[in-house]
């Protein structure tokens, strides 16, 4: 099998018929709707609690379930998709949303026949099912944009991927937008979730779906598996968990410390819905940028603005509402191109390992989010804030530190910690006022809960010294919550240093170009 390489930049190829154009809107369609989900869930976990009588532990134990799926579908999923093809796996994907909405949706029945147990299985169920989902979208969507758009896939996977800022912003304005109509309940809004799944499943009916480049050209799932082991490829890999630490391990505190750091939850959310709104209108003009640039520049520049970012969020001066916006749009811009565009070059670089090459490399950074970077930012958290509490007021670091110690995720690499207790904290921000609307509606059920009995029993007796405790905690956390963003800019720091090396690499190639594989069969190019 030949291979040919073409420029990068964004070379339009064959043109693009109705039933192509309808397939990539679909499949941006079906990534919006995981954003859309994700942001709802955010919304509604209060909901969740308050209804059913749920622990934090417990909608901890709900949302990870919404996590845990993602990266192990896309990997399990991507060695089928080049076997079964397109059309089968969005089916499946379909139908795993579809379930996840209706399971969902039916807690409430579930709680009335069969108690807090029935309903939690419920929302356990249905946000496995919702990552099971996601993932299975992931590992179609992203190999079907690059085969229908095979001479400019960077260009077209950064706006495939403009649908999960989108999501996020949507859900977020629907939330807020049904929060001002009153008492609108949870069932409302994650009923809105089941609109763009409906959408993308009609958008999919009765169209024809290409074979990847791979399998028109003819190579086996084991030539795409031994791709896998390409150097080149495999340091990819290794940048693509980076990306995955230092983005979406990143997205899932920044809200909560713009929270901590402004003090205001409707600014952070602000905040949040901003850098999204920027991440989607950007994604739309990758293209002209890597035609003048090339993907890996682009890269590069993201990975400078990323540690500039970061560094900015960490500064004393962004203590205020506008500082801070400033510093995240820089993290933003950062941000913005990561995914989809090392996915682009994955692609370009390495057709032969087809949607394999792509879903390992997601499901990698997917997993490098989950294990690492969510726990690594909180353990950077916790090491900080108590530090600092610890050293300017030790009696309330001994009243609010937690029962255990923690380490960072990968054992022995920093010290474990006493973090402080973030049960205690909730009681102390509120003055206990969820505390006791917890243990009501447990009341009210005939049962009781030994956590919040201790935590109302500890309660008493700190309530005393909440005056001068309050101040000191919140200080705490705002050191914790910037030293954590800090340290965290030596991850795009060390992704510069990659795609550095990746440059120097392609300049004594000749220049960064698209390797494409032709129609009959062979071997493809190597690295």
């Amino acid at each position: 099998m030949a291979t040919t390489s073409a420029p990068s930049g964004p070379t339009t190829g064959p043109s693009v018929g109705l039933n192509e154009k309808l397939l990539f809107w679909a499949g941006f369609c079906a990534i919006l709707a995981t954003g859309v989900g994700f942001s709802v869930r955010s919304d509604i976990l209060g909901a969740w609690g308050k209804d059913f009588g749920f622990t934090q532990t417990e909608l901890g134990q709900v949302t990870g379930m919404g996590l845990a799926g993602f990266g192990l579908a896309i990997i399990f999923f991507s060695f089928f998709t080049d076997l079964l093809g397109y059309a089968k796996l969005m089916v499946v994907a379909f139908l795993l949303h579809l379930l996840a909405v209706l399971t969902t949706l039916a807690a409430p029945l579930a709680f009335k026949s069969a108690g807090k147990e029935g309903a939690y299985w419920c929302l356990f169920i249905g946000q496995l099912l919702f990552s099971l989902g996601n993932g299975t979208t992931e590992a179609v969507v992203n190999p079907l944009t690059a085969t229908l758009f095979p001479r400019n896939k960077t260009h077209w996977l950064n706006i495939l991927h403009a649908g999960w800022p989108g999501g996020l912003v949507l859900g977020a304005l629907v939330c807020l937008g049904l929060n001002q109509l009153g008492d609108v309940g949870w069932v409302v809004k994650w009923g809105v979730v089941f609109a763009p799944v409906a959408i993308y499943g009609v958008m999919m009916i009765g169209r024809k779906f290409p074979v990847s480049e791979a399998k028109a050209s003819g190579v086996p799932l084991g030539k795409m598996a031994i791709t896998l082991l390409a150097p080149v490829l495999l340091f990819l890999f290794v940048l693509h968990a980076l990306v995955g630490y230092v983005e979406l391990g990143t997205d899932s505190w920044i809200v909560e410390i713009g929270k901590t750091v402004l003090q205001s939850n409707t600014n952070g959310l602000l905040a949040f819905i901003w850098t999204n709104v920027l991440m989607f209108g950007l994604r739309f003009f990758a293209g002209p940028i890597v035609e003048k640039i090339s993907p890996i520049g682009l890269l590069l520049i993201s990975a400078l603005f990323g540690v500039a970012g970061l560094w900015l969020l960490g500064q004393g001066f962004t203590d205020s509402i506008w500082p801070w916006m400033l510093a995240v749009t820089v993290y933003a811009l950062g941000k913005t191109f990561y995914w989809p565009t090392l996915l682009g070059v994955i692609s370009e670089q390495f057709p032969k390992g087809g949607a394999l090459a792509l879903g390992v490399s997601g499901g990698i950074g997917m997993l490098a989010a989950g294990f690492l970077g969510g726990p690594g930012i909180g353990y950077k958290q916790d090491y900080f804030a108590s530090q600092d509490l610890k050293a300017k007021a030790p009696d309330t670091y001994e009243r609010y530190k937690a029962k255990e110690e923690n380490g960072y995720p990968i054992p022995g690499v920093l010290p474990k910690v006493v973090g402080l207790d973030g049960a205690k904290k909730g009681v102390l921000a509120d003055n206990a006022a969820a505390l006791q609307a917890d243990r009501g509606t447990l009341a009210q059920a005939g049962k009781s809960d030994n956590n919040l009995d201790a935590l109302n029993n500890w309660w008493e007796n700190a309530k005393t010294h909440a005056e001068t405790d309050k101040p000191a905690v919140e200080t705490a956390n705002k050191v914790g919550g910037k030293q954590a963003l800090t340290y965290t800019a030596l991850v795009p720091a060390a992704l510069a240093v990659g795609f550095l090396l990746l440059l120097v690499y392609y300049m004594f190639k000749g220049g960064y170009k698209q390797v494409h594989l032709d129609d009959h069969s062979g071997n493809a190019a190597s690295h």
